[in-house]
Formats: C-alpha cells, sequence, structure tokens
C-alpha cells in the first residue's frame, strides 16, 4: 500500500483484519476522508456530519436515502448530503465500496 494508491484488495484485507468495524479508514488529508465500507448483515448508519460518496466497487442491493429507495451495482456512485438517513438493504454478501466524507461539518452549500 502506497500512500497516493490504494486497492481495494488491500483496503478489504486491512477491513477483515479489524474484525469489529467494516469500516476502515485509508486517508485523511483535511477535510477529505478516504475509507472502505463492506457492511455485512444489517447496514447500521446514522447520518454524517458531512457529504458523503459512495463507489461501489462489487454487490448489488437497494439504497435508501433520505426515504428515496433505488437499486445499486459496481461502478455506481451515489452522493448523501450530511445530515440525511441512509443505508443499504437487501445486499449480497460480496458488497464492498469505497467512501469519501468531505467539507464542513453540515455538508458544502448547495448548488442553485
Amino acid at each position: 500500500m502506497s500512500e497516493f494508491r490504494w486497492t481495494s484488495t488491500e483496503a478489504g484485507e486491512k477491513a477483515a483484519a479489524s474484525e469489529s468495524e467494516p469500516y476502515v479508514v485509508m486517508l485523511r488529508r483535511g477535510t477529505l476522508e478516504l475509507g472502505y465500507y463492506a457492511p455485512s448483515g444489517t447496514d447500521r448508519q446514522r447520518p454524517h456530519e458531512q457529504d458523503e460518496v459512495y463507489v461501489v466497487v462489487s454487490g448489488t442491493g437497494r439504497f435508501v436515502n433520505d426515504g428515496v429507495e433505488s437499486p445499486f451495482g459496481p461502478g455506481d456512485a451515489l452522493f448523501v448530503p450530511a445530515g440525511v438517513e441512509h443505508r443499504f438493504v437487501d445486499f449480497s454478501e460480496d458488497t464492498e465500496m469505497w467512501v469519501v466524507f468531505y467539507g464542513p461539518s453540515g455538508g458544502e452549500v448547495r448548488d442553485l
């Protein structure tokens, strides 16, 4: 692993080694946090203080974002504004994704 490149395989191994958390941080820089998330069983997330982007590496299922449900699959990018209820449901066992948190607490200013 380098400080400029990460693979989902490396991130998955790091997450598996933690045993207790399905999420591991790979990079922190300023307000940016790059993580890897591989939920198992039930997704028990709570709203986050920062805006967030998921990039799905593998797996399929449904994503509930502020009460709106949509399917997801490999290659999809999903955005969640700060403070919004969201979770993955009915997802396959191989579900894994990159997670990017960024910006100030409370989220970025919304575009008009």
